[in-house]
């Protein structure tokens, strides 16, 4: 299992912008063979960054819809980002 994590910081006044124009992704995503989660949520106190989280069975299945993923242009208003790839070897209630 991968999980990718982290955050993406956007150009000022333009988080709603990007969020919507990434539901189409999102849904996408979803409905990706080998997706378990995917989320790109607002920080409810930083008003220009967004929480990437995503969940997948295996690395094949992201490199697949990698291929169908977001264009440069919806990603243009990314300044900066902190996002890394986690291979979970294994998993256990908390």
């Amino acid at each position: 299992m991968l999980i990718i994590a982290g955050t993406l910081t956007l150009e000022p006044g333009r988080r709603e912008a990007f969020l919507t124009a990434a539901h189409d992704t999102i849904a996408q995503a979803r409905q990706a063979q080998g997706c378990l989660d995917f989320v790109l949520s607002a920080d409810p106190l930083a008003a220009d960054r967004v929480y990437v989280f995503e969940r997948w069975e295996s690395p094949r299945e992201l490199l697949a819809f990698r291929g169908d993923g977001p264009s440069e242009d919806d990603m243009s208003v990314v300044v900066a980002g902190d996002v890394a790839r986690y291979e979970i070897a294994s998993v256990g209630p908390p």
